[in-house]
């Protein structure tokens, strides 16, 4: 998909603009893989083979999309997957009792 093309897309739940980052792309310059992030309401939209996927959550499948957010978590950073949204990671505390 060419920069340009993605340019013009916006989330389709509140219409905001969208943060690319990009993970491959082919000796053109045109994004293989990525993904798309709403910064409002923290939808996140994977780019696969150059095709962003902005179904509805009611037509998407966490387990099709798991396996490349697992390849991609270094670009995730410390955030989680839920629902089809980034969500940032809670740190649970061991209590160790003696």
């Amino acid at each position: 998909m060419k920069i340009e093309t993605i340019n013009k897309l916006c989330c389709p739940f509140d219409k905001e603009d969208l943060t690319l980052t990009t993970i491959t792309k082919d000796v053109n310059e045109n994004i293989l893989e990525g993904f798309l992030f709403c910064n409002k309401c923290n939808h996140l939209y994977p780019i696969v083979k150059g095709i962003p996927i902005m179904s509805p959550d009611e037509y998407r499948e966490f387990a099709l999309e798991k396996p490349l957010l697992e390849k991609w978590q270094k670009y995730l950073g410390d955030k989680s997957f839920e629902n089809f949204r980034l969500t940032e990671t809670k740190v649970n505390k061991l209590e160790i009792k003696e």
